[in-house]
């Protein structure tokens, strides 16, 4: 696992499908903050409530010219379902090779149940409009991050 990048870092550059259609790569959204988010799966109850945050947040993100994206292994075909059962109103980024989650350090061994499994680390980051890391949050609990990282992006912009 490569290590995370740090406040003051370039972000690595990523290019992947997204669920509205088409691709998005770091270098289309430069001048822009962007909310990247790392999450383990669709559809399950921790991921759920940490999307559903940041959806009913996305007209305060919007409002700051932000850019919020989530980002897991699962297919488009998956975004799908898990952007439509729950009216998800950003885009979320299938990285089934898991080559940003390297990039960006957040993939690895997890332990869960005593069960050891390589699996994405719920992880945001946050990109100032000239494309360096302006916080990170490696270890994400969900309850109060969309407010935390918003808060973040108000200061920034």
């Amino acid at each position: 696992m490569s290590s995370m990048p740090k406040a003051g870092d370039p972000a690595p550059p990523f290019d992947l499908e997204a669920s509205t259609g088409g691709r998005v790569s770091l270098a289309s959204l430069k001048g822009k903050p962007v909310v990247l988010y790392f999450y383990p799966k669709d559809d399950t109850p921790g991921c759920t409530r940490e999307a559903c945050d940041f959806r009913d947040m996305t007209k305060a993100f919007t409002d700051t010219g932000a850019v919020v994206l989530g980002v897991s292994g699962d297919s488009l075909a998956s975004h799908a379902k898990f952007t439509e059962k729950y009216g998800l109103t950003f885009p979320l980024l299938a990285d089934p090779e898991h080559a940003a989650a390297e990039a960006y350090g957040v993939w690895g061994e997890k332990k869960n149940y005593g069960r050891t499994y390589m699996g994405i680390t719920r992880a945001t980051f946050l990109i100032d409009a000239r494309g360096r890391i302006a916080n990170a949050w490696p270890k994400v609990k969900v309850d109060g991050h969309a407010q935390a990282v918003l808060d973040a992006v108000r200061s920034l912009v």
